[in-house]
């Protein structure tokens, strides 16, 4: 929690708004680059908030959770400034008070250790004078698609039918300009 922030709660309040519900390393990433002067400020109380939660809880860091954040208004201070013919124009200084609350992430603060491996099954014991087979797969060699056997002769290919002669196409007239009317006329 950060109190009395010299900025606007409203502008604080945008770039709040893309951290809630964000994990910390993300929610430091959408910080580096928001380009709003309120990201500098916002990103020193998550900073501050991860630090509180390491040291106080014994949480880590990056597997928090941004659960709340929030900006709530601060005293306004007010200035004045002379203008013309006498009179003042106000100047209001805003505050604002950002806080933002973290808890452990859904797979929990500690990282989860995995099962472990189940051991190797043993292999059976045999008597001393057993011959052992291995089992052989029987194995089909394939010839290659481009080799034939003397054997075979290879199929006579079809030969593709040659199309039946079409009709030439009627070719259109020719259109004629305006000018070439004319001289065919005269």
């Amino acid at each position: 929690m950060a109190k009395w922030v010299r900025m606007s709660p409203r502008k604080a309040r945008l770039v709040t708004q893309h951290l809630r519900g964000r994990s910390v390393p993300e929610a430091r990433t959408v910080l580096a680059f928001t380009q709003r002067a309120a990201a500098r400020e916002i990103e020193k109380v998550l900073r501050s908030a991860v630090a509180n939660a390491e040291a106080n809880h014994g949480l880590i860091g990056d597997k928090l959770v941004v659960a709340a954040a929030y900006v709530d208004e601060g005293p306004v201070m007010k200035r004045w400034r002379a203008r013309a013919r006498g009179r003042v124009a106000r100047i209001k200084k805003p505050t604002c008070h950002i806080t933002i609350k973290l808890v452990p992430g859904p797979e929990g603060a500690s990282a989860p250790t995995p099962p472990p491996p189940p051991p190797p099954a043993p292999e059976p014991e045999q008597g001393p004078g057993a011959v052992v087979e291995e089992a052989q797969e029987p194995t089909v060699e394939e010839a290659p698609a481009d080799e034939v056997e003397p054997d075979e002769q290879p199929e006579p290919q079809a030969e593709a039918e040659p199309e039946a002669p079409t009709e030439p196409e009627e070719q259109k007239p020719r259109r004629r300009t305006r000018k070439k009317e004319e001289e065919a006329d005269s």
